[in-house]
């Protein structure tokens, strides 16, 4: 089908919201100013070290995370804040940047949608032009929020990621795409510049249930649990190992590339919980990344995975929960998970310091 033929992302919405007679196209409206806010980000990544949001914030301040901010984070933050805040489709927004949670101020009216993102996925590859993305989620606000009128606050937000009404990521690369899913699988967008419009490029995204690809941080790998240990051991073991087959291994650093691959390909990512600190039950936040990953994926055919339970029926105990993720071909992550699940190996000593005969009593 030749691109002008294409329909755009207004388009693809308005036939996806015939299945429901009944919406009222506040979701539509919602979804489009989220890809209008994504179109600013990514004009501002493209200009690099031309434009003026490029480099650190001034005294290196850190945000909620403790991670220090780019100009960039903050910048592209705002965006989604000035976007979507004035058009009445949300009771409240929440961000990896903010703190506290975001209710739309008055004179704004206020809508039965919330919405969750992060601004700038992998901001630390920014510099050396390395793939970048955002993040967001969209849930329901609770009855009483939308009856009442009242301020949101931090438990409103706290939702298993099941609940979610759409989820997807802009990706800012080589072109920028915006993926997406309302609960019907997933489809993936390309901006096409000449018109400024995200036209249909992967009407019907599927998750290969097979791979031969992992995504690791193997730095990592002292503070590993022995399930995954086991796994990535298996993986480098090669055609000779218990897997019988070679696997590549992947690390971007940036985890809307790392899962653009996996729906493009296949393969698996694993960011588990491990013993490097033990403060934190994982490194990838829960409502602002691993539930809208995880919800692409499911509707994509894929997995998604704390490595123990679905990480979609995990029920957030606070706005910034960290939690350990594993996610992408339907078969790996049952195997990994199945690791997790059996009982525990005892590792065979290495035979430098096993006890010889010649010593026993």
């Amino acid at each position: 089908m030749p691109l002008s033929k294409k329909p755009t992302l207004t388009q693809y919405l308005i036939e996806q919201r015939r299945r429901y007679p009944q919406a009222s196209g506040e979701l539509n409206a919602l979804i489009l100013d989220v890809s209008i806010a994504c179109k600013a980000i990514a004009r501002a990544v493209a200009f690099g070290e031309l434009g003026d949001a490029m480099g650190g914030v001034a005294g290196g301040e850190l945000n909620v995370q403790g991670e220090v901010q780019k100009r960039l984070d903050v910048v592209s933050n705002e965006m989604f804040m000035r976007i979507t805040e004035w058009s009445g489709h949300l009771a409240g927004m929440a961000s990896e940047e903010m703190e506290h949670p975001y209710p739309v101020p008055a004179p704004y009216p206020r809508g039965k949608y919330l919405l969750v993102f992060d601004p700038l996925d992998g901001s630390s590859n920014i510099d050396v032009n390395v793939s970048v993305g955002s993040i967001f989620s969209i849930l329901r606000a609770p009855q009483e929020v939308v009856a009442s009128g009242r301020d949101v606050v931090e438990a409103d937000f706290l939702q298993p990621g099941a609940t979610q009404v759409a989820a997807g990521y802009a990706l800012y690369g080589p072109t920028t795409m915006f993926v997406l899913s309302v609960g019907n699988g997933v489809a993936g967008f390309t901006l096409d510049p000449n018109l400024g419009e995200f036209k249909l490029t992967h009407p019907d995204i599927r998750v290969p249930a097979d791979t031969h690809e992992f995504a690791i941080n193997s730095s990592n790998s002292r503070f590993w649990e022995p399930p995954v240990k086991r796994y990535v051991d298996e993986c480098l073991a090669g055609r000779t190992g218990p897997r019988g087959k070679d696997f590549n291994m992947r690390w971007i650093a940036s985890m809307v590339a790392e899962a653009h691959r996996i729906l493009m390909r296949g393969g698996v990512f694993l960011y588990p919980r491990d013993t490097k600190d033990a403060a934190k039950p994982g490194r990838l936040r829960l409502l602002y990344e691993a539930n809208p990953i995880g919800f692409l994926m499911e509707q994509a055919g894929g997995r998604a995975s704390t490595g123990r339970q679905p990480v979609l029926g995990v029920k957030p105990g606070e706005l910034h929960q960290r939690i350990g993720l594993v996610f992408g071909s339907m078969n790996e992550v049952e195997r990994i998970e199945r690791y997790h699940h059996e009982p525990a190996t005892r590792e065979a000593p290495n035979p430098l310091f096993v006890e010889r005969s010649l010593f026993r009593d």
